[in-house]
């Protein structure tokens, strides 16, 4: 455990009380209207009843979800511009879109083309191809292709002066998160506009719970257990035509330089709700993983089960677990336990007390919280106000990329370490024709991290 009077390098007091480290959470949670954590600030320009043009990067699901659902928001959204490694991706997304936007003008009273203006002039394809939808006329980026290429990404954003919105994680690795950081200040000095994809923070149940538990509903926090647990994904078969690069960036979850494993790139969300309910970021961590069920060479070199202990300020616990096994127990949820009760989030959203006796229970409207993020996002940037989310989403990755260098290393991690390592996943240049950081054997098996021997820091 750090010494008491220990800062970390974002400022918080190691050895701060509940009380104070909570108030940062609980002044953030009055902002219910955009986000909590959130903060907005007023802009001269507002958008009002303006037609917002959108330009997508990454043509993938989440990409075409989040644009499917700013076409569903009030006023006038189209999209302009479209880039993505993949021809295919694209064609598939504007198959999707054109779909969409048919739908929406039936009830809607806009044209379909008021939606969807994309010319092939302005579809793009290749890894740099998000370099020119940042040439384009769009206001808006929605950022959504894997979390290795998002820092660099985000920066062109910012320089080309365009509001975003980009996925969560927010990078894979400290030098990532940290350019994030310094890339968030000075779309802060330049009044644009910045959303993390990490939509519980737009979800009503969840606002009004943390809320609660901020104004002390189960008196002190003492520990959250946050869970991942769900069966396997996608693999993508490789081509016979593609090079290494185009391989690792097609089947990207299996690539750590390029999604962080999944600990990093899914359980992040219940990371980020634990961080939330603490109000602050952990100051270390120990844990373990491994590979049971994802021991093909199909699998890259990713994990398939994850287990954190996490510390906060003041010796607060969090016990996080992820796995991707088929057949196994699963669950995605959040939990909370108090001096004085407990609160089960997500799925439920109830308080209860010591004795076991249910005290409160959220009865709002349930909300798509993916759809309600593009819906607030739009009513700020109408409004003049620049939501500022970049702060939590990098903590929140930057937490979850540290539970990979404990369960990867089989070692006790600081947060001051991992926030300030220099080990860079990125390739050295990034290219079709390059080869990615890892490469595989003469039998095509890539290099899995070796707990107990592995370099994280």
């Amino acid at each position: 455990m750090d010494h008491p009077t220990t800062r970390s390098t974002t400022g918080v007091a190691a050895g701060a009380s509940r009380r104070q480290f909570l108030a940062t959470g609980s002044a953030a949670a009055a902002s219910l209207a955009i986000a909590s954590q959130a903060s907005i600030a007023r802009a001269a320009h507002s958008f009002g009843q303006d037609t917002i043009k959108i330009g997508l990067v990454g043509c993938g699901g989440r990409g075409t979800g989040a644009v499917s659902q700013l076409f569903d928001t009030t006023g006038k959204v189209q999209l302009v511009a479209m880039a993505d490694a993949f021809q295919y991706r694209v064609d598939e997304a504007l198959s999707r879109f054109n779909d969409e936007a048919q739908r929406l003008s039936q009830t809607s009273g806009f044209k379909k083309e008021d939606y969807l203006n994309v010319p092939k002039e302005r579809q793009f394809v290749g890894l740099d191809a998000y370099k020119q939808v940042m040439e384009s006329d769009c206001d808006l980026v929605v950022l959504a292709t894997p979390p290795g290429f998002r820092p660099d990404q985000f920066e062109a954003a910012i320089d080309a002066g365009k509001h975003v919105f980009m996925e969560k994680p927010v990078a894979v690795d400290a030098p990532g998160v940290r350019k994030v950081l310094e890339v968030g200040k000075k779309a802060k000095e330049k009044n644009l506009a910045v959303a993390v994809g990490l939509q519980r923070h737009h979800d009503p149940g969840y606002i009004e719970t943390v809320k609660r538990l901020h104004d002390g509903a189960i008196g002190d926090l003492k520990y959250t257990r946050v869970y991942w647990n769900s069966g396997g994904l996608w693999v993508r078969p490789r081509r016979t035509d593609a090079t290494e690069m185009e391989y690792q960036v097609d089947n990207w979850y299996y690539f750590n330089w390029i999604c962080g494993d999944h600990i990093v790139e899914q359980h992040i969300h219940n990371i980020d709700v634990s961080n939330w309910i603490a109000g602050t970021h952990p100051i270390e961590v120990n844990g373990m993983g491994g590979r049971q069920v994802r021991v093909g060479k199909e699998f890259g070199q990713i994990f398939d089960h994850h287990f954190c202990e996490f510390t906060y300020p003041g010796g607060i616990t969090m016990l996080s677990q992820c796995r991707h096994i088929d057949g196994a127990w699963s669950d995605v949820d959040e939990h909370a336990h108090g001096t004085k009760g407990y609160c089960h989030l997500g799925s439920r959203q109830e308080i209860f007390d010591a004795d076991g006796k249910r005290t409160w229970k959220y009865r709002g409207r349930p909300v798509d919280a993916h759809h309600q993020e593009q819906r607030d996002l739009i009513a700020s940037l109408r409004k003049g106000e620049r939501p500022d989310e970049v702060e939590f989403g990098a903590h929140s990755t930057m937490t979850a990329i540290m539970g990979r260098m404990a369960t990867y290393s089989g070692k006790v991690i600081k947060w001051d370490d991992a926030f300030n390592s220099n080990l860079s996943l990125a390739p050295e240049r990034l290219a079709f024709d390059a080869n990615p950081p890892v490469m595989p054997d003469a039998e095509g098996r890539y290099p899995v991290p070796k707990v107990g021997q592995e370099t994280v820091l």
